[in-house]
């Protein structure tokens, strides 16, 4: 372990067993909530590709689960602080608790904005097949991200956690370039306002892809001490 990533503790003594029980059951409901977030997603992409309106409506619908747990876990974790002085260690942690499912919450709402677009794009609208095929891609790669940073907080993985970067900029990249296709295919009537709303679905998805970075920051901060942006450790080894 490097010098920078040395674990900082302020821990002299032992918490009992009811709060270790307690912050680790906080902890499970922030990477269950990354799970629903999974399931959500899969099955907003799956609406938009079939263009399925009862799937996205449901999709929408169900948006209270991770909103629940986000209350669950901020109230679960502000019980913990009223009734228990906490370490250095145990401070980062419920920080980043905070910080993580705030992410996630934030999540959920994307997957039930993409959902919400499915009934305004036209059922029988035309479509591009380009831009339907980066949309999958988009999807595939932000996929792995909650994924990826769900292990990385819950093995306190560095290396995981910021090779999250490096995912995060082929999911820039293809909202990007279905940015650009939208204003290719624009000059066509029937399929622009299609293509508008094809771009706010992939704006939702690099948005979730920016969320798992926030968390793989935090993953980083749990395990050294030290805050900072993921641009920031490129710089150091630029």
């Amino acid at each position: 372990m490097a010098e920078t990533d040395r674990p900082a503790t302020g821990r002299t003594t032992q918490h009992p067993a009811w709060f270790r029980e307690e912050l680790g059951h906080l902890e499970d409901q922030v990477l269950g909530g990354l799970d629903l977030v999974v399931s959500q997603l899969d099955r907003a992409l799956e609406a938009i590709n079939y263009q399925d309106v009862e799937l996205a409506a449901m999709v929408a619908a169900d948006d209270h689960r991770i909103d629940g747990r986000y209350v669950e876990v901020h109230q679960g974790v502000l019980s913990l602080l009223g009734r228990q002085a906490l370490f250095l260690d145990d401070l980062r942690l419920t920080s980043a608790l905070l910080h993580s499912i705030r992410c996630v919450e934030r999540m959920g709402d994307q997957c039930a904005n993409m959902a919400k677009l499915v009934p305004l794009s036209g059922y029988e609208a035309p479509k591009d097949q380009t831009i339907l095929e980066w949309i999958e891609r988009m999807g595939i790669a932000v996929r792995q991200e909650i994924l990826q940073v769900r292990d990385a907080f819950h093995m306190r993985h560095l290396e995981l956690a910021r090779d999250l970067v490096r995912q995060d900029q082929e999911v820039n990249r293809l909202n990007r370039d279905i940015f650009r296709r939208a204003v290719d295919v624009g000059d066509d009537p029937e399929v622009r306002e299609w293509a508008m709303f094809m771009v706010l679905v992939a704006r939702c998805l690099e948005r979730i892809g920016d969320n798992t970075v926030d968390i793989a920051e935090q993953t980083v901060f749990i395990v050294t001490g030290l805050y900072r942006q993921f641009a920031q450790f490129h710089d150091d080894v630029a």
